[in-house]
């Protein structure tokens, strides 16, 4: 093996110390909340392959394949048929078929082999090595799992291989931040029965549970779905400045990989928080900057959207069930983290935690806009997601069954007519609230709207 892979493949040293002697795995012994990713049971075992796992950078895609590896081992898979690369350190697809050639040539004659390509979009054209590979016959018992944090390139790239990807019936994994559900499993506030018995009714909650709920709501708006954040929750009691500039950082590097300017870059982010969740049109947003065309700024938004930074919701053509592209949309971060990241790279501070995210969350204005991404990006995640601009507007519509359904985020303490003129106008329809118990709100039901979440996607 090369031995700059060594330090990912200790696994084929001692398979028993793996958890110990490799980087990643060795990290999350200090952690006080260790997640596995439900992915881990649908990941490959005894179906040859080509295999995508795509996700936002610093997500977690490179410990859950770890993991990965380590659960193979469990399970009796032998070390040698086992092989890690990261795409960082492969030049281009020449390079990478010797050595995919080469490690298939050391792997056991006989039996399932398994092999990791990490951040593939590294390496130049792998697409064309990987046909190579495929068309030669050397993936024939091999699950060849790859994995990007640029989704274009990756459903590109997938779109040059046809027929060529092998029998599984699912080949492509995206990973997610965790979800709202998810953190309050992984913190051990409900138990997944507890959840199911939560969601699966209508019955009014103990005090003490809907409390917690909501607790750990306020929780996400400031952690998100990111697990370094919740750990350093967890462990100090705030978020630390290093990870809100490990994630901003991860922005500014892959734009700026792009060929794009920075400065570009900063004007748009300012722009998506100046006007987070409100209508926008390109040529709006490029009246209030320096940028010259709208394209430009719908060229960066797109970018950011590729990199699973960003959500664009378009507005609902409700008779076709599609997206109206004459129509505004709305920004938003894909996840309310990338909102505090961001917001401490434009304005920095000393302690971004102290002084901007419990700023923010005070502040009614902004955590209201902040559920509203929370439920609209969470939807998307299982749903094609839109919202409505009619006479009035509806925050979230998400088409299922083929039909939409309609709610509107009321994450403040008031309710005016006005503002539910257009929902009422759905039979369908949903208010999520922060009240605390389910109800009617000018004939249209309501539900908490922790409670809702908690039940999304179970």
């Amino acid at each position: 093996m090369d031995i700059r892979f060594l330090p990912h493949n200790t696994h084929r040293e001692d398979p028993s110390r793996f958890p110990e002697s490799d980087p990643h795995l060795r990290r999350l012994r200090d952690l006080p909340l260790v997640y596995r990713s439900p992915l881990m049971d649908r990941l490959p075992r005894s179906t040859p392959g080509v295999f995508t796992l795509t996700g936002a950078r610093q997500i977690g895609k490179t410990t859950l394949l770890k993991q990965w590896m380590a659960w193979l081992l469990e399970e009796g898979v032998s070390p040698e048929r086992i092989i890690y690369f990261s795409g960082e350190l492969v030049d281009d697809h020449h390079s990478l078929v010797r050595l995919l050639s080469e490690s298939v040539e050391e792997m056991p004659p006989k039996g399932m082999c398994y092999a990791i390509l990490d951040e593939v979009t590294y390496i130049k054209d792998w697409d064309k090595g990987v046909k190579y590979i495929v068309d030669a016959g050397l993936l024939e018992r091999m699950a060849l799992v790859i994995t990007g944090s640029d989704l274009l390139i990756i459903q590109e790239s997938r779109a040059r291989l046809p027929g060529r990807r092998g029998p599984a019936d699912q080949a492509d994994f995206h990973l997610f931040p965790l979800s709202f559900r998810e953190v309050v499993t992984l913190k051990g506030r409900l138990s997944p029965s507890q959840i199911g018995s939560i969601t699966a009714s209508d019955r009014e909650l103990e005090a003490d549970v809907i409390a917690g709920l909501f607790e750990e709501f306020d929780s996400y708006l400031s952690h998100g779905g990111f697990l370094t954040a919740i750990n350093d929750l967890a462990r100090t009691g705030c978020i630390l400045p290093a990870t809100f500039s490990t994630y901003s950082d991860w922005i500014r590097g892959d734009v700026l990989k792009r060929g794009r300017q920075e400065r570009y870059l900063l004007e748009i982010l300012g722009a998506i928080i100046k006007r987070y969740c409100g209508q926008v049109t390109w040529n709006a947003l490029a009246g209030d900057l320096s940028i010259d065309h709208p394209k430009t700024v719908a060229d960066y938004v797109a970018i950011l959207e590729s990199m699973d930074a960003v959500f664009v919701q378009p507005a609902l053509l409700e008779d076709k069930l599609a997206p109206a592209p004459k129509k505004p949309r709305k920004l938003m971060f894909c996840d309310p983290f990338i909102f505090h990241a961001v917001r401490a790279w434009l304005h920095p501070s000393r302690e971004p935690f102290e002084e901007q995210v419990k700023t923010a969350l005070s502040d009614p204005e902004w955590s209201s806009r902040l559920a509203e991404s929370v439920v609209a990006t969470h939807y998307r995640r299982l749903f094609p997601t839109f919202f409505i601009k009619a006479e009035g507007e509806v925050d979230v519509a998400y088409v299922k069954g083929n039909r939409f359904w309609p709610m509107e985020i009321k994450w403040t303490g008031q309710l005016r007519p006005k503002q539910l003129k257009q929902i009422r106008k759905y039979p369908n329809s949903l208010i999520l609230t922060r009240s605390r118990q389910s109800g009617v709100i000018m004939g249209v039901p309501s539900r908490p709207l922790p409670v809702e979440l908690l039940g999304l996607g179970g």
